[in-house]
Formats: C-alpha cells, sequence, structure tokens
C-alpha cells in the first residue's frame, strides 16, 4: 500500500517529530476548545446579529484549523483524530480535504475506521475514496458498505478494476492481500544501459526499492540488479551477467506472517511477489509488513486479555461493553467451578482457619508460573520455534523447570507458613502444594497453546482464561486436599 508523501520536516529526527506531534495534538484540542467556549458566549448575547456573529466566529475557528492539519502528515492526522472524542474527532474530521481524509482512513485503527466511515455523507465517501488507489481500496473495503464500494469501482479504468478485483481475492492474512503491484522490472536480456534507460523513463522509483526485479520474455523472474550494480557496472555488461539468482520471493497465497518471519531473518526491505508459474505480479515492502506485524501484536495483546478485538477507546459505552462479554462470561463459569472446588473443603476450611489465608498464595504462584509459560509457548509458535518434532522435548524440559521452581519456592513459602503459624505440618502441606501446582502449571502452559493450535484455534486467544481456571482449582483441590488429608 502507497503511503502518502512525507510532510515538511519529515527528515527530522525521532525526538523531534514525536514533538512536533505533541504540539500539533496539544493546538489542536486548543483550538476546539477554543470554539466552543466563544460559541458558548457567544450564543448567550442579545442581539440583532446573534446568527451573523456565530456564523463569523464559527467560520474563523474552522480557518484556523483547517491551516494547521493541511500542514500535518496523515499519520499524525491519524493519531489526533483517534486520541480526541468523539464529538471533536468528527470535528476535525469534516474539516478534511479528500486527499488528506482518505489517507487517514488508510493510517486510521479499524475501530476509529468505522466511526469516521458512520460518520461521513456517502457523496464525500465516495469522493474520498476515489483518491485512493486499488490496492488501498482493497485494504480498507471490509470497513466501507458494499454499494458505496461499487460506486467506486464503476470510477477505475479496467487496469485498476483488475488490480481491486486480484487484491480482494487474497486473505487478509496472506501475502496477495498486503502486496503492491508498484515494481520496478528489467529484462534479463538487456545491458545495464538499457536498464538504466528504463529508470530515467519511468522518472520515479516506488520507495523502498534497492534493487530491480529482473524477468525473461516471460515475465519470469530471474533475479534481482542492484542500484548499486546498476550505476557502477559498465553499460555494456549484461543484466543476466551481473544479476542476484538467489532473491527471496513470495506467493500471494502463502502467510503474511511466513512472510513477515522471512523479512525479519533475511533483513529484506522489498520482495518480489510471483505466481504459480513464477510470473512477477507485485511486491511485499517492509512499511507494510512492519504495519502487520504491530497490528497482529496490537491484536494478539487484546485477545489475551479477553477482548474481541481492538476497540475505540471513546467508542459508545456500550459498544466497549458488548466487546468484552464472551470472556467474562467464560471467566465468570471458571470461577463458578474454582468455588465449587473450595465448597467441597468447607468443614476443613471450618477446622482450620490459616487455609483460608493461604489458598491465595498457592493460586496466585501457579497463575504466575503459567502466564510466563503461555507466553514462552505463543512465542515459539509465532515463530515456528515449536514443532512436533520438538514437542517432547519443550514437555521435558518445562516439566524439570517446574519442579525445580517449585522446591525452591515451596521450600522458601513452607517456611513461612511454619514461622507465621508455628505449624511444620502446615508448612509441609503448603510446600508440597506449590510444588505440585507449579508442576501443573508448567504442563498447562505448555499443553494448552499448543492444543488451541492443533484445533486450529488461535493460541493467545482463551489460553489465559483456560490457564487460570486450571491453576485456580487444580491448586485449591491439591492444597485443601493434602490439608485434609495430613492436617485435619
Amino acid at each position: 500500500m502507497l503511503g502518502a508523501p512525507p510532510a515538511p520536516g519529515a527528515s527530522m529526527s525521532t525526538s523531534r517529530s514525536q514533538e512536533r506531534l505533541q504540539e500539533s495534538q496539544s493546538l489542536v484540542t486548543t483550538l476546539l476548545e477554543k470554539q466552543r467556549v466563544i460559541e458558548s458566549l457567544t450564543h448567550k448575547q442579545e442581539s440583532k446579529n446573534k446568527e451573523l456573529i456565530e456564523s463569523l466566529v464559527h467560520r474563523q475557528n474552522l480557518a484556523l484549523l483547517q491551516r494547521k492539519l493541511r500542514d500535518l502528515h496523515p499519520a499524525d492526522l491519524a493519531h489526533i483524530i483517534e486520541v480526541l472524542p468523539q464529538p471533536d474527532r468528527f470535528v476535525v474530521w469534516a474539516e478534511l480535504e479528500p486527499y488528506h481524509a482518505a489517507q487517514v482512513l488508510l493510517e486510521a485503527s479499524p475501530s476509529v475506521r468505522d466511526s469516521l466511515v458512520a460518520e461521513t455523507e456517502r457523496g464525500r465517501l465516495v469522493a474520498l475514496l476515489g483518491q485512493l488507489d486499488p490496492d488501498d481500496l482493497a485494504y480498507i473495503n471490509e470497513s466501507i458498505d458494499p454499494e458505496i464500494v461499487a460506486e467506486v469501482y464503476q470510477s477505475l479504468d479496467a487496469r485498476e478494476q483488475s488490480l481491486f478485483r486480484s487484491t480482494i481475492a487474497y486473505p487478509d492474512d496472506s501475502v496477495g492481500h498486503l502486496m503492491s503491484p508498484e515494481l520496478v522490472w528489467v529484462r534479463d536480456s538487456w545491458d545495464i544501459a538499457g536498464a538504466l534507460e528504463e529508470v530515467r523513463r519511468r522518472a520515479e522509483l516506488p520507495s523502498h526499492t534497492e534493487a530491480l526485479f529482473v524477468v525473461d520474455a516471460r515475465n519470469v523472474l530471474r533475479g534481482a540488479l542492484s542500484l548499486k550494480d546498476l550505476l557502477l557496472r559498465p553499460p555494456s555488461a549484461r543484466v543476466s551477467a551481473v544479476m542476484s539468482t538467489g532473491v527471496v520471493s513470495f506467493t500471494p497465497r502463502e502467510r503474511a506472517s511466513d512472510a513477515a518471519k522471512a523479512f525479519e531473518r533475511y533483513d529484506l526491505i522489498a520482495a518480489p511477489v510471483v505466481d504459480e508459474r513464477g510470473k512477477l505480479v507485485g511486491r511485499l515492502t517492509v512499511d507494510v509488513v512492519m504495519d502487520f506485524l504491530r497490528r497482529q501484536a496490537q491484536s494478539e495483546a487484546l485477545r489475551r486479555a479477553g477482548l474481541a478485538g481492538e476497540e475505540d477507546y471513546f467508542a459508545p459505552a456500550w459498544t466497549s461493553a458488548r466487546n468484552r462479554w464472551l470472556w467474562l462470561f467464560v471467566n465468570l463459569l471458571t470461577a463458578f467451578v474454582a468455588s465449587r472446588v473450595i465448597g467441597l473443603f468447607e468443614s476443613t476450611i471450618r477446622d482450620l482457619v490459616a487455609l483460608a489465608a493461604l489458598m491465595p498464595i498457592v493460586a496466585s504462584v501457579g497463575g504466575n508460573t503459567g502466564n510466563q509459560t503461555v507466553a514462552l509457548v505463543i512465542r515459539g509458535l509465532a515463530l515456528d520455534r515449536i514443532t512436533r518434532a520438538n514437542v517432547r522435548h519443550l514437555l521435558q524440559k518445562e516439566l524439570f523447570v517446574g519442579l525445580m521452581n517449585g522446591a525452591v519456592w515451596g521450600t522458601l513459602v513452607g517456611l513461612s507458613a511454619m514461622a507465621l503459624y508455628g505449624s511444620v505440618p502446615l508448612g509441609l502441606v503448603m510446600a508440597a502444594a506449590i510444588l505440585l501446582n507449579l508442576v501443573v502449571a508448567a504442563m498447562v502452559g505448555c499443553v494448552v497453546p499448543i492444543a488451541l493450535q492443533r484445533l486450529g484455534r488461535d493460541p493467545a486467544q482463551g489460553s489465559s482464561v483456560l490457564l487460570t481456571f486450571t491453576t485456580d482449582s487444580m491448586g485449591f483441590f491439591i492444597f485443601l486436599g493434602l490439608a485434609r488429608a495430613f492436617l485435619v
């Protein structure tokens, strides 16, 4: 996907650009506050020209706001819009020029994008979507009403329509959905002089171009010609003689996550995308891959917290509440099960009240151990470092880790319980419960994410809830069971 051209000052250091963003955000917020205050004061005044004064004040403030917004990069505009409460957000959105508004839709998070689209009048939405390239339109296609997309589609020429159709044909998490058709290629039969002439003819290279893709007469990818070789090799040298043949390429159907791993492994800036016959159809660039990874990381963090998807911070409360219901319900069910486990040992707790004070320690330590293991396993699965071939060795290793941690921390907690309650048997039961629960937590932390992946589910979603349920229930059962057997 194509980004907007850099705004003035885009070459500044990261810290300075962040400061400038904060200043711009503060200024926009100040202008909006000023507009509300002045309009409120004007509205309270009694005057024959009250409506005229209100109109003039409103236009004056909007003119100041528009001038500021025109100076901002679309990515900065998207950030400012996302951090504004919805009423202010829609004021800023309404003042954006079509090009900037279209770029903001690309840069904004899906939840914020949906709120902006819902607030936009159909005619304006069609106009600003017409500013987008076909692959960018395909990128936000699911956020737009199909009838509006169809109307914009009809305004595209035949080549753009073909590109749009080919892009939406691929899943969101595939290379084909992320690839760009914007690339420069040269023939393997050309000489360096011909390749240079082709570059001059195009006048401008796409962003993140460090090499030209080399194809044969049938458009089959043969290699890559670096810009260094293009400039330094003799003009009469054949492209086929100086090109690199060990080029990492992808197919449109490949998973974007697999491509991202290859970009990280081989330090790629851009890579060609070829069809099943090896013909060059597009390219994948590092900026798009980084955006994909960022979205994946954010989505995974939200799913691990039990949220159904990305949430607009300033969405209506009812919308946010519904987004959290599913895993709250699941967590409620698991909590009921854990409470029933405790209920089985009511008489034991009544006879030895100290158990009630010590129970949370067993569950908490087990939960922490399990979460550490879950995080490790989910990362290993994401990076393909955990496979069928080595999963048994991982389970053995985590079993020993659980035993060692259980022995160390069980001993420490057991001694503490002895000191607090003056009871050696209670301390021994506490130590044994910690040891056993840490082993259970380590095993569950390994098995649950792997099992979810084998079942075709996202390991990040549900692992924490299932882990907490197991460590709480088993921790209570082990501790109270040992207490009933040896203390009461």
